[in-house]
Order: structure tokens, then sequence, then C-alpha cells
């Protein structure tokens, strides 16, 4: 089977499903398959009015989270963003197991922002892990009640009864959860603690759970009828279109010629927008009636802007900047911060010490930046995908100058977010365009060049790693500093979390420095680079500073083994020793080390690390990482397998191996999918994806320019997760981690080149080479 035909046929396992995605998709490379603008969804139809998402029809809710309707549909109210990862799948299933639903007959609802529903927040790999314990409950209560309502029934006793697959059995006599609900009008409700005390299944009586089951938004989304926030329209809507300020922050609007804008067909004015929250200093819209002529309109509009004290930043003096910020020894958060650190380094035989940057990253996910605002029966509703609606209600609150009460989110399907969509920025100036037409409702749509101009992007990011190396290579002390913008702080600064030395810091830009490799006292110090937070707006991208953060450690490691002769493998796992910090503890990291130890097994068994003989100029390198967070930890191990073109410096990576024990597995399909996407994702930020900043902004602004990984560079992936009945942790990201420190520990392996940068170009292949050749 070929790569797209592999890739293609994964969803195609599921039962009962119509046109193959395999087919659609290899139908579509041999026609003239064209991708154009998706159909419309009429916002007023799919949201007649905000009625609260309650349950119609005498349907039963013993929670807000799940509802029995009187013909047997279940029905899951879902918080979480579903952006192509099967989020209300998995987290459907949560409940429906614990409740023994007839799968079959199960839906979701993603629902809009309403203040009983909590946190509001699809990122971090948090979905299933911050849903598990609560879904659980929330299934455990139905089946509760449907015993007791279907027992009395039947009339006999609860405990002659059990649940399976959307009925109550008592011996050959069983009643339907639907014909439950019809006739006995359940009422019972459940208070949190009542929640927490429900006996739950054993995992050796899942019957959805880890299965294959199918997805379900798959016929939505292949037959077209699935809303995303790019479709979604109103009557009487206008298009608007931003014309971007040459800085992200303090450009301000000298003049405005729309001389030539006149001239487009279509063409209504422009707004030069007034912003209280700051999201969009030095905006100017332009608005017509379709969105092709706010296109060409805005491109024939003339502004003048003053640009703000960035205009001239480059990709180099904001990695120079956090390279004086890590010499200074002074400043930063210190997140781990062991007593005796200097000491042990003073007292090794050698400190080795390394320094690794990273390259800035866009998100360029496939759906562009839009929302559609208006004013309705007194509410501001933005209709819009999003990731963290919790987040950005009370800034488009500010901007229009509101209560947070007043504004309302409608949640949409979003075509791609990796993060993007965490920053809900997009959704600000499409409601202060409406507030200047009076609640007008306007759909505002960012072209390519202009959402990667507004991209929160990855920030550019410098670290240096030492250590102090006994002439044995044992490793008695350690220190991690890493300088990078810090999105948490520029956008959700409440929510960062303090450091030993009580200092706020951002623990999106330092996760996976906090390694659980015993190397005596360490220091590890979060440092941020407030040039990049001027000059861009730092964001989350998919596994944020754990996408870089192993790339050093990982890089290192190697390092030291290849330079005192240890085998990389046994180096590493002679420091998993599972012991203080490091020996884990309940729910979330049982096990700790060892469990890293394991996968790394795992990987090598799989693989043949050092064991295989491969063609010249071909190695296999390894990583071993624990995801994102310390506190939910989803122990990974990777390796690489590359081919290095001496003539040219082009790195070829053939095959990826992935070995993770991400806990109890809940969808194995939407796990396989997520596992592979962030690996192609790691695979790609290693040796294609880059920008630099030059003159205050990014330099690439489409994909001439900007190169993601190309199907025809996808290799071979051979993916597995440990069997496990912890509790389950993350898994949208922890795929991207152990890639770039695999390729660069596997491109030394194949040609004695060490790689410090990322991306890694060949012509950083071909200088290294040449300096290698002259050494």
């Amino acid at each position: 089977m070929g790569k797209l035909e592999r890739i293609a046929a994964r969803q195609d396992r599921a039962a009962g499903r119509g046109p193959t995605r395999r087919g659609f998709l290899l139908t579509a490379m041999g026609s003239a398959f064209m991708f154009g603008f998706a159909r419309q969804g009429n916002a007023a139809q799919v949201y007649p009015q905000a009625a609260g998402n309650l349950p119609a029809g005498g349907a039963f809710e013993p929670t807000i989270w799940c509802s029995i309707a009187p013909d047997g549909w279940v029905n899951v109210n879902v918080i979480r963003a579903e952006m192509g990862q099967h989020v209300g799948t998995a987290l459907a299933r949560i409940i429906a197991d614990e409740m023994e639903a007839d799968w079959n007959k199960v839906k979701i609802t993603y629902v809009d922002t309403d203040p009983k529903w909590g946190l509001m927040i699809t990122g971090g790999s948090w979905s299933v892990w911050l849903t598990w314990d609560q879904f659980r409950q929330a299934g455990a209560a139905a089946r509760t009640v449907m015993v007791e309502e279907g027992a009395r029934l039947l009339g006999v006793a609860p405990s002659a009864c059990i649940a399976r697959n959307g009925q109550v059995i008592a011996g050959k006599r069983s009643i339907s959860y639907g014909e439950i609900v019809s006739r006995a009008h359940p009422t019972r409700t459940f208070t949190p603690d009542e929640m927490a005390k429900l006996p739950l299944k054993p995992s050796s009586e899942h019957r959805l759970i880890g299965r294959e089951v199918k997805a379900l938004d798959i016929p939505s989304k292949t037959d077209g009828t699935a809303i995303y926030g790019i479709d979604a329209k109103l009557e009487g809507m206008v298009y608007a279109r931003p014309k971007m300020p040459p800085t992200r922050y303090g450009s301000k609007v000298v003049s405005v010629d729309d001389t030539e804008a006149k001239k487009v067909k279509g063409y209504i004015r422009y707004i030069v927008l007034d912003d209280p929250s700051n999201t969009v200093p030095g905006w100017v819209a332009v608005l017509a009636s379709s969105y092709p002529a706010a296109i060409r309109a805005t491109d024939a509009l003339k502004v003048t802007w003053t640009p703000g004290k960035t205009a001239n930043v480059t990709e180099q003096d904001i990695i120079e900047h956090g390279r004086k910020q890590i010499a200074e020894k002074t400043g930063g958060s210190r997140i781990f911060n062991d007593a005796g650190v200097d000491e042990a380094l003073a007292k090794a035989d050698k400190v080795v010490e390394r320094t690794y940057t990273c390259s800035s990253v866009l998100h360029y996910q496939l759906e562009p930046m839009n929302a559609l605002a208006r004013l309705h029966e007194g509410k501001w509703e933005v209709h819009c995908g999003n990731q963290w609606q919790t987040l950005f209600l009370p800034v488009i609150a500010k901007a229009l100058q509101v209560p947070e009460s007043d504004v309302v989110m409608r949640s949409y399907l979003l075509g791609g977010g990796f993060g993007r969509r965490l920053n809900g920025d997009y959704a600000v100036p499409a409601a202060l365009i409406s507030k200047a037409l009076g609640g007008k409702p306007v759909k505002l749509v960012f072209t390519r060049s202009d959402d990667v101009l507004f991209d929160s992007i990855r920030s550019p990011s410098i670290q240096t790693v030492r250590a102090g190396v006994n002439k044995d290579g044992s490793i008695n002390g350690w220190e991690h500093h890493a300088s990078a913008g810090w999105p948490t702080g520029v956008m959700a600064a409440a929510f960062m979390e303090k450091g030993e030395d009580g200092k706020p810091y951002d623990q999106f830009a330092i996760a996976g420095a906090d390694h659980w490799y015993d190397v005596g006292p360490i220091l590890v110090r979060a440092l941020d680079n407030d040039l990049a937070d001027a000059t861009f707006r730092p964001g989350w991208l998919r596994s944020v500073s754990s996408g870089w953060t192993p790339w050093a450690h990982e890089s290192f490691l190697d390092e030291l083994a290849h330079d005192y002769g240890k085998d990389p493998v046994d180096f590493r796992l002679g420091l998993l020793t599972c012991k203080g910090r490091n020996a884990g503890s309940a729910p979330n990291s049982v096990g700790g080390a060892s469990r890293q130890a394991n996968v790394l097994k795992k990987l090598v068994e799989k693989c043949g690390y050092g064991k295989v003989s491969l063609p010249k100029d071909t190695a296999i390198g390894i990583a071993t990482t624990f995801g994102q967070e310390r506190n939910m930890p989803t122990w990974t191990a990777g390796a690489a397998q590359v081919h290095v073109d001496r003539e040219t410096g082009v790195v070829t990576c053939q095959k990826i191996w992935l070995v993770l024990d991400a806990g109890t597995i809940i969808d194995p399909d939407g796990a396989l999918a997520q596992t592979e996407g962030g690996a192609l994702w790691g695979l790609s930020m290693a040796l294609f994806e880059g920008t630099e900043i030059e003159n205050g902004n990014v330099r690439d602004r489409n994909l001439n320019t900007y190169t993601p990984l190309r199907i025809t560079d996808v290799p071979d992936m051979d993916i597995e997760f440990l069997p496990s009945t912890e509790k389950p942790m993350g898994l949208g990201e922890p795929g991207v981690t152990t890639i770039a420190p695999a390729i660069g520990n596997a491109i030394f392996n194949a040609v004695g080149v060490r790689m410090r940068h990322l991306p890694v170009r060949p012509a950083d292949i071909l200088k290294a080479l040449k300096e290698k050749g002259n050494a």
C-alpha cells in the first residue's frame, strides 16, 4: 500500500461506512477535483435563538452533560472544539460506556458559551484528561437512574437488573432507555458530591472505551452538512477584510485614500477601528457586498501608517536578546531550583554546555481566520470556531465596552486549530466593525496572507543546557535555560504557574525541560523574551514548548553519550531511575520515570536501534520524553531513520517509530490519527517548516515560500500504544515531541555532524559537512 493509500485507509476500518476516505482521496487525485469555498451555513437556522441547550420533548437530563430522549437517543453536550481530532466521539464514548448506551443512538451537541459549562478550552492535550472523571460520573448517574426506574417498571429490585446497550435487563425481560424515559418520566438529578460517590465500572467491563467504533462526525464531514465558521451566514450581512498595519503593535493610521477602492463594484466603505482592548491597534477594515469585492477593494485601498517601535526588529535580534538573558544568569523564573547545582557543576571533572535554537513557526491551518458578528436581541453574537471561548469573551466585551454577559459565542467546527484558535483575537475586529454599523451582521474573513501576518506564531527560541560530567560519563548536575516569547504571559497572565522562587512563569514556554531524568541537582530557568512579545503576539502551537525543549535536552543527552563512549539508549535508561520527584504519583503519573523507560525499551525492540545494518549515510536516531506537561505525562519514545545526501544536503526521513504510554486509550482510531498528525508536524518543523522575522513581521506570507511537509515526504510510520488501565492522558501533541531530536541524532549517526538549529536545511548540512572535512 502506498503512502497516500495508507494514510487515507485508516478511517476505513470502521464498519458500515459509505464511500471510504481512501476511495474519496484516490478518486479525487485521479480527476479534475478542485477545492473551493465550502457551502454556506445559515447561522440563523443553525442557532435560531439562545435556548440554553436544554433538552426538548420530554428528555431526561440527569446532569447538564447528557440527556436521554423518549425515542432512546442519547445526546452528549461537548464543550471542547472539534477541529479534526474527533473529540466529540472520544468524549461521548466515555459517558456512553459508563451509561451502557447503544452507540448507534448517541449524538453530540457542541454547545455555545454559557457560564454553566465552566472552563471552555480545547488545547494542551487536555480534553480527555480534563473530562474523564466528570463524564464517567455523568454516565454512572444516567445508568443509575435507568436501572432504578427500569427495575420499577419491570417490577423487580434494581439488584436483579443489569444495563446493557441502551436497555435494562432482568433475566429474560428487558426495557429500553427510551421506554423508561417515556413511561417513568424520571426527574432525578445529582449534585457533584453525589456523582463522585457513584460506583464506576472497572476497566474490564468497558464495552466502548478502547474499542473500534465509528466516529460520530464522519457522515456530516463527508456529505457536506458539517458547518464550519467560514460557512456561517446571516441575512443582510456584509463582508469585511482587514488592511493589515506594518507592525503588530503601535501602528497608527495617518491617512486613508479609497479613491481606487471606490472603483470596485460592491465596495461600501472603510472603517478605522478604535479598539479599547488593544487587540487590533492601527487596523483599517474594508466593507463590501461580497467577499471577492472586499478582497479587491482592500488591495486598492491606500493607507499610510506610523509604524510601531518594532518595525526594524529581526529574528536574529530576538535570538540574541534571548542569548543575553541566558548569559546574565539573573531574572526569569526557576521551575526546578535544587540546592547545590553550582557546587555540583564546580566539582565535576568537566562542565559541558550546548546551545540550541529554533526558528519562528506559523500555524497555517487550512481554514483562515474568520468571524461573523452582530447585535441580536440585546446580545452581541460572535459566530466562529474557537478553542478557548472562556478566554476571549471578556476581551470581546472590553472591545465593545459592554458587560461580558452581553456577549455570546456561537461555536462551529474548526477547519484546523493547532493552537491558533486558542487566541480569539480575530473575533474582536468583527465585533468592532459590527458595532460601527450599529450591530449589523458583518462577516470578516482573512485572506491567507492576512492570516499569516496576523498569526500568533510559535516564538523563536534559544536554549542553553549545561551538565557537570565526571570522567566516567556520569552526570552530577544540570542546568536548562530557555528564552522565548510567552503566549500565556501575553494573553492569559492569570493562567501562569509559579516557580519554586515564587515568580510567575509561562508553563507552556518551558514544559519538557522539567524532565524525569536523575541527573543530580537541577536548575530549570524560564525567561520571557520581551522583545519577541513586543514584536508579535506569541502563540500556542501544537506541542508548544515541548516542540523545542526536547530538541535541546534529547540532543544534548545524545551528544554526552557519544562524547563519553556510551550507548545512547543505555545512557538514558540509566538516568530513568524512578526515584525522588521522578517516582510519579497518583492519579496522573503513576509509575513515573519507569514508564518512560518502558516506552524506550519497547521502541528499541521495534526499530532495532544499534542492531540493524543500514546503507551508507543512513541511520536511526532515538529520543524520549513525556508529552505535554509533568502533571499529565504521556510517556513517549520516538525513533527516526534518515538518509543524508552528501552532495545536496537533503535529509530524507524514511521511517518513524513511536511508542507511547498514554494511560487508558479511549478512542484507538482517534489516538492513532492524532499521533500520526503530531509526528508529521514534528517532522515538518524539523526539516521543512519555519520562517523568520524581518522588519518586525514574518518573512513568508504564503505557501510559495513557506514550505510545510508535502505528502510525498511522508515516511512510513509504526506507532504503538502500550496497554494501560491508568487515567487517560493527552494525545493531541505528544507525537510532535521526540521527532526533531530523533532526526537530529539520526543525522549525527549517519554522517557525523551535529545540528543545533531547527529547521535543519540542506545548506546547514552542507556547511557542517564542509567544516567537518576541514577540521
